[in-house]
């Protein structure tokens, strides 16, 4: 199976490499979420498959500030979009359904 990082690459044209682990997105945590933004991205890049089953990635709360948390201009509404899309891929069901 292709790393997540290069899925996200391809499906979404964010390279989460670009991250400078400044800890600007550890600011909001909204009350569903279980990690981090920072978390999350960590997780990517060590092909962590739980990521797809965190509760942060299917937060919708964290969807909408997530355009407004890098500071590094990192997508990261397109990167939880594409985590979404590739854990329905691999039968992974939304955390809350």
């Amino acid at each position: 199976m292709r790393p997540l990082r290069a899925i996200l690459l391809e499906t979404s044209g964010q390279d989460v490499r670009r991250c400078a682990h400044c800890a600007f997105c550890d600011s909001n945590l909204a009350p569903d979420m279980d990690v981090t933004f920072a978390t999350l991205i960590q997780m990517v890049i060590m092909d962590d498959e739980e990521v797809l089953t965190t509760r942060s990635l299917w937060s919708d709360e964290a969807l909408k500030s997530a355009p407004h948390l890098c500071a590094n201009q990192l997508n990261l509404e397109a990167v939880m979009l594409a985590l979404r899309g590739e854990a329905k891929k691999r039968g992974v069901k939304e955390i809350g359904d």
